[in-house]
This record gives C-alpha cells, sequence and structure tokens, in this order.
C-alpha cells in the first residue's frame, strides 16, 4: 500500500474505540469518526450541520493500545490515514460502501478543548498522545490537570484532554449510523 496519499480529518467520535487482539495476539483497535461540515445558506445567512462523512478507523500494535486507553466517545479529535473503500452486503440484503482510515497519526482537535500529553513508556515511542489514562479517569471533561514543567517526563500517565466549551462541536450526528 505504499505511495497512497495520506488525508487528514477533523471529526467527533462516535462510540468509544474497540480494542481487540488477533488470533496471532497482536493489538489492533477500530473506532468510527464522523465530520460533520458547517454550510452557510447564502440567502438566509443562517448555519447549519452539513451531510456527515462517517469514516471507520483502524490502527494496530502498541498505537492501538495508546487509542484505546485516550480516546473516548465524543472525543473532537484529528486523524490522518490513508483511505481505503470497501464493499459489502448488510442485513437485509443491500449492496453498500463504506470508507475506512487505515491511522497513521491520531490527536486530540485543540479547537474547544485543551489536553496535556505525556510520553508514553513503551520503546519506540517520540513523544506525542498515548501511554493511557490515569485509573479511574476518562480525561475528557476532567478539569485540567496541573501543567507539570515537562510534559515529556515518563511519568506514566496519559494524556488528559478537558473541555473549553459546553459546545456540542457542531455534531449533529446520529451513532446509529451505518458503519
Amino acid at each position: 500500500m505504499a505511495g497512497e496519499p495520506l488525508i487528514t480529518v477533523v471529526g467527533n467520535l462516535v462510540a468509544d474505540p474497540e480494542p481487540r487482539v488477533s488470533q496471532a495476539g497482536k493489538s489492533w483497535v477500530t473506532f468510527r469518526i464522523a465530520s460533520t461540515p458547517r454550510v452557510r445558506d447564502r440567502q438566509s445567512g443562517e448555519w447549519s450541520d452539513g451531510e456527515a462523512l462517517w469514516l471507520g478507523c483502524r490502527a494496530y500494535g502498541e498505537y492501538a493500545d495508546n487509542i484505546a486507553a485516550t480516546l473516548t466517545k465524543g472525543m473532537r479529535v484529528i486523524v490522518q490515514g490513508r483511505l481505503t473503500q470497501r464493499s459489502y452486503t448488510d442485513n437485509q440484503g443491500q449492496q453498500r460502501t463504506s470508507l475506512d482510515l487505515e491511522v497513521e497519526e491520531v490527536g486530540p482537535s485543540l479547537r474547544f478543548a485543551t489536553a496535556q500529553v505525556t510520553r508514553g513508556q513503551a520503546r519506540g515511542q517520540v513523544g506525542g498522545f498515548g501511554g493511557g489514562q490515569p485509573q479511574g479517569q476518562s480525561g475528557w471533561a476532567q478539569p485540567q490537570a496541573q501543567a507539570q514543567d515537562n510534559p515529556w517526563t515518563n511519568s506514566g500517565q496519559g494524556a488528559q484532554v478537558s473541555s473549553n466549551s459546553s459546545s456540542d462541536f457542531g455534531g449533529g450526528f446520529d451513532d446509529e449510523q451505518p458503519f
């Protein structure tokens, strides 16, 4: 799959990531995001939600573990990856097509939230968003943790994200949409 272009999508997680383990013992995670554009009606001047783009996302290995431990439903994220398309037949016999992203990078959007980033303890990680949440905290809509002098120290705690706004981030999507 080399040479395929990377795309970047900003959207909201519509459900908690689903961690999985392959028969070979390798971890992977799936999650869905919805990216809903804001559209302005030229005649009325009013803004409304446009049609949502639904994307299934997949990541593998230690990266999958970091995603499962850090991201939760409702978080606004920036996801970069390789776009794939698959066709399938649904339960009613209808042909469907879904767009999916093989995730290269993911992180919180800081437009309506703040994040405290902590380096993961696993080998090969070079800073960034990951490492898991402190026990008992989801990290979303929690009071912001006191900033550390050096966010890259190995404290063993994951990224903490707190909301700066009561906005629903222009969502307008329904969790019952097909994957």
